[in-house]
Order: C-alpha cells, then structure tokens, then sequence
C-alpha cells in the first residue's frame, strides 16, 4: 500500500495488454501523479492477437511467441503509466470471424464458467481493496468476447467481492464503493474531435464512425456506442501524451502511423481534454441530476 495515508486505490479490468493505453491511460497516469494507487488487470495474455504494426510484420519473435511478446510490451507501457500491474492468467479468446463464425478456442477466456473466471479478479480485489472498479460496458466497449467476458467478471467481482458467502476461499471480503463504465466511444466527443480536424483543413478519421452512429443493431443500440450516459468526466489533457507514449510500447499492436495518432496532441487537447466514464453503482452518492462529476474519487476524498 502506498505511504501517502490519503491515497485511494484505483483497479481498471481490462482484456488484454494493450487496452490499458487505449482506453483510459491518461486518467491513471493522473491519479498516480496525485499519488494515489492504480491496479490494471489484463485478463487474458493476448497471445491471439495478430501483429497490427506493419513496421515489424517480419519480427520472427511476436510469431514465435505472441505472448511471451506481449508480456515484455505490457511490462514497458506499465513503466511509462507508472501504474501496478496483474495478470488475471486466463487464454485470450481470439476474435473469431467467418459466416458462421467458429467456435471459441476450448478453455479460454471466454469460454469459462463465470465463477471460475471472476475467483482470481475477487481475490485480486480483496487483497488491493480498491475504492474504485473501472470496467467496460456489456459491449465490452466493442464486441470481442473476451471484452464482454472482461466486463461479466469485472461486474461479478464488484458485486462479490465484499459478500463473506462469497468466494469463501479468496481472502478477507471488502466491498469497492464505487463502479464505472469506460465511455471512449463518446458520440460527442467523436464529432467534436471530427469538426475541429475538418476545420483546421486535415483529414479526419472519424467519418465512417459518424456514419455509422446512425445505424442500431438488433437490440436497437447504436454499434460500440455505450448504453449508458456520461456522469463523469476527468480532465488530464496534460498526460494524454502519456498515452501516446504506453500505446507505442504495444509494438506488435499499434501502428505509430496509425488512427490512433492521426489526430494532432494539440488539438485533442483542445477539443476534449476529459476522458469520459459512466457511474454505474455507488455507496457514497450519485452526482445531482444532470450534473457531471469531475473526478472518479468524488465523495471518497
């Protein structure tokens, strides 16, 4: 535990390495300079990921082992966030693809009865104690199964952590206060963002993902949009680079040439200098109705 007696604790669940940077690097890499605590939880070794970055598409290593590879990226991006790092232990899923679509590889991650999946993350939970669980939606922010998997477990181990019936084998209950939802595909802030790069005369990568905002899929919900409204939001403009800087350690992911830099620091600064959450549970209160909170630990300091 940390030195600092009025540090908070902080655990973000995520799939695989990698999404620690992609979604909500910049918050983390705040709450650690503010001297509070951060755990990130990836779920799974990624070791069914491809290689993304064209730049080192002959690396014979990431071929040879993808999840050894992985394993030495997740450890430098944890460097560069500053935050404490876990792995969950369980077999990435793949994303299958084809019509129909191919079962799920037997034994991994998504594949697991729920319990035996959440007992590690509920152990995790009562050993950290974290005040605060960030998680994704039941889209798993996008569909991936080992997404949706991560949100099943993260969701289970908030509301089990704490119940002493509960996993009675894995350790002293405590109960987390507070529960969100990562909001990165904010509809406002994609078109903020779009409007602002088609002003300045560059090219905007949003487009598609404006056009298809319109569209619902079956259940009537628009695709990789969250379900649930944005309750809070974190201004740390100022680590966004830091973001940049732990993406760029997921070599074998993230292609520096890609969307992910397409758009200018500058002007994301600008344009949307908050990364976007949804409060989902709390014990110690709910911002006003229509108000939005500016912090994650509001009403825990």
């Amino acid at each position: 535990m940390s030195e600092n007696p009025s540090a908070l604790r902080l655990l973000a669940v995520h799939a695989h390495p990698d999404d620690e940077s992609s979604k909500g690097a910049p918050m983390m890499a705040k709450y650690v300079a503010e001297g509070h605590e951060v755990m990130v939880v990836s779920c799974t070794d990624g070791s069914r990921g491809d290689i993304q970055n064209p730049h080192i598409l002959d690396a014979p290593h990431p071929r040879r082992d993808m999840a050894g590879a992985r394993r030495l990226e997740m450890a430098a991006a944890r460097e560069v966030l500053g935050v404490q790092h876990r792995w969950l232990g369980f077999t990435d899923s793949g994303l299958p693809e084809g019509d129909p679509r191919p079962p799920l590889p037997w034994g991994s991650f998504a594949t697991l009865p729920i319990q035996e999946a959440t007992a590690p993350l509920v152990r995790l939970v009562r050993e950290f104690r974290p005040h605060v669980v960030v998680a994704y939606d039941e889209n798993g922010g996008y569909p991936h199964p080992d997404h949706i998997m991560a949100h099943r477990v993260a969701v289970e181990a908030y509301r089990a952590a704490g119940d002493p019936a509960a996993y009675p084998d894995a350790g002293t209950p405590w109960s987390p206060s507070k529960l969100y939802y990562d909001v990165s595909f904010n509809p406002a802030k994609t078109r903020r963002i779009h409007d602002a790069l088609e002003a300045a005369g560059l090219n905007s990568p949003f487009a598609e993902w404006i056009a298809r905002a319109s569209e619902n899929d079956a259940e009537g919900h628009r695709p990789w949009t969250s379900r649930h409204p944005v309750t809070t939001q974190v201004e740390c403009a100022e680590y966004f680079d830091v973001r940049d800087r732990a993406l760029l350690a997921h070599a074998t992911q993230i292609d520096p040439d890609g969307w992910f830099f397409a758009v200018p620091l500058a002007l994301r600064q600008r344009e949307w200098p908050w990364e976007d959450y949804a409060l989902i549970d709390s014990r110690v209160g709910f911002p006003a109705e229509g108000s939005v909170e500016a912090d994650l630990f509001a009403g825990l300091r």
